[in-house]
């Protein structure tokens, strides 16, 4: 047996270790996280989310369905090396900048099967914006 070394350098999401309990993945920079490119949040209704943030700068979104319509928009500035946990269901996204770097776990069979996208609208957009600049 030999110790493994894996990482990602590119754009984007990268699963570097997988096995039937869960999946380890290195998430960068990508024009759909950056902060005139966000325009969605997401949810996966099976499995909860880990974040680390290891490099670089990050906002995690979260949103809540108001009853009526609409969403409740939330912005947490990630600080480096503490753990977030994204429970299943919650509405979720990342911004970020050219020089992040995340760890992602989650369970391994987490795909948009089980999981769903719900687009932002200009008002939500602009909004998403506004909260996210300061924490970048």
């Amino acid at each position: 047996m030999n110790i493994e070394s894996r990482g990602h350098e590119g754009e984007g999401l990268a699963r570097v270790y997988e096995n039937d309990r869960w999946m380890v993945a290195v998430k960068n920079w990508k024009p759909a996280n950056d902060l005139e490119g966000i325009d969605c949040l997401e949810r996966h209704n099976e499995t909860d989310e880990l974040f680390v943030l290891l490099a670089g700068r990050c906002v995690l979104l979260s949103g809540t369905e108001k009853p009526g319509g609409g969403l409740d928009i939330r912005a947490h500035s990630m600080e480096p090396g503490k753990l977030y946990t994204i429970p299943r269901g919650l509405l979720h996204n990342t911004v970020t900048r050219r020089d992040t770097k995340l760890l992602l776990v989650e369970a391994p069979d987490t795909s948009m099967a089980n999981s769903e996208v719900v687009s932002l609208d200009a008002e939500q957009k602009a909004s998403v914006r506004a909260l996210a600049r300061p924490g970048l």
